[in-house]
């Protein structure tokens, strides 16, 4: 059973059948599933690269950036301020594998 390490979560691939499972412990030291009944056929080694590709899928390591609200725009007396008509939100991946910070500098 292989355990990988991302963005400071532990998770386990473990074989069920020809299948994988992939769980992850939660902080109360309970596992939660992330995906059942997948990668069905794989070898180990296989299992475990196309999990952690998975699990990076799931549990995206970035920054949220949300356009604002046109909507409901901002009023200044009568004059209504409405921003850019961003309607949907952007998010900026970066190519560290944890937002924690260092434990050590």
């Amino acid at each position: 059973m292989p355990t990988l390490t991302y963005n400071d979560m532990t998770f386990a691939v473990e074989p069920r059948g020809d299948r994988w499972d992939i769980s992850y412990a939660l902080p109360n030291g309970a596992n939660a599933i992330a995906g059942a009944g997948l990668l069905a056929g794989l070898p180990e080694g296989e299992a475990t690269v196309r999990a952690l590709a998975l699990i990076k899928t799931v549990f995206p390591v970035g920054i949220r950036c949300v356009g604002p609200d046109v909507s409901h725009p901002n009023t200044i007396g009568d004059l209504k301020i409405i921003g850019p008509d961003v309607t949907h939100p952007n998010f900026i991946y970066w190519d560290k594998d944890s937002v924690s910070c260092p434990k050590e500098l």
